[in-house]
């Protein structure tokens, strides 16, 4: 994969992934052409943990670029990152998730409400059933860690200060085990953000 062209010409004939592949190859989202999955190719490319991609050790400073790379990447039952097109694939390192969700708007309130999130490449998303979102807690730390799903196994770390507004606009229930939590409510689906202390 050259970086700056081979990207351009993502595109195939049928307009289908094929049905040849092993159920692994088709889990990851892999294509085929002709039955045949893509060559395996090796490519030095990294996502840092605030988004930024980076080639051969620099960053790629053209976001349209990256934003033509984010369009094939898939993630593996394994959890590791490819990049794939319907002739080549290789995997990428990938710091923490390949986005990072950078702005917030909200609609509506209660239950009805709607938490739409922008993401460093101008994805935009409704949390929901379809786009959950997740808060990992630091084992060690306790430092909390909060996702938002932006498509299949693919993730968007949610900025701090976003994040610290979502705090700000959440509100407290009580559990089914009688615990407190915070979270917010976005086309229905309520989402925990973290749990208060006991009484």
């Amino acid at each position: 994969m050259k970086v700056g062209n081979a990207m351009a010409n993502d595109k195939r004939a049928d307009g289908q992934t094929g049905s040849e592949t092993s159920s692994g190859i088709a889990a990851a989202g892999i294509p085929v052409v002709l039955g045949r999955t893509p060559t395996e190719e090796s490519y030095d490319i990294r996502i840092a943990r605030d988004g930024t991609w980076f080639h051969n050790g620099d960053p790629i400073r053209r976001i349209e670029l990256a934003k033509l790379f984010s369009t094939v990447l898939r993630r593996d039952d394994d959890g590791d990152y490819w990049l794939v097109t319907p002739v080549e694939r290789g995997r990428i390192q990938v710091e923490d998730a390949p986005f990072v969700a950078v702005e917030m708007i909200v609609a509506g309130s209660g239950a009805d409400q709607v938490l739409s999130f922008r993401t460093n490449l101008d994805h935009w998303v409704e949390a929901g059933a379809e786009h959950p979102i997740r808060v990992a807690v630091d084992p060690e730390t306790g430092e909390p860690a909060p996702y938002i799903e932006i498509r299949s196994r693919l993730e968007a770390l949610i900025l701090r200060s976003v994040f610290y507004d979502m705090v700000e606009r959440s509100e407290t229930r009580r559990t089914e085990t009688g615990e407190s939590e915070v979270g917010l409510w976005s086309k229905k689906v309520f989402f925990a953000l973290g749990r208060l202390p006991g009484d």
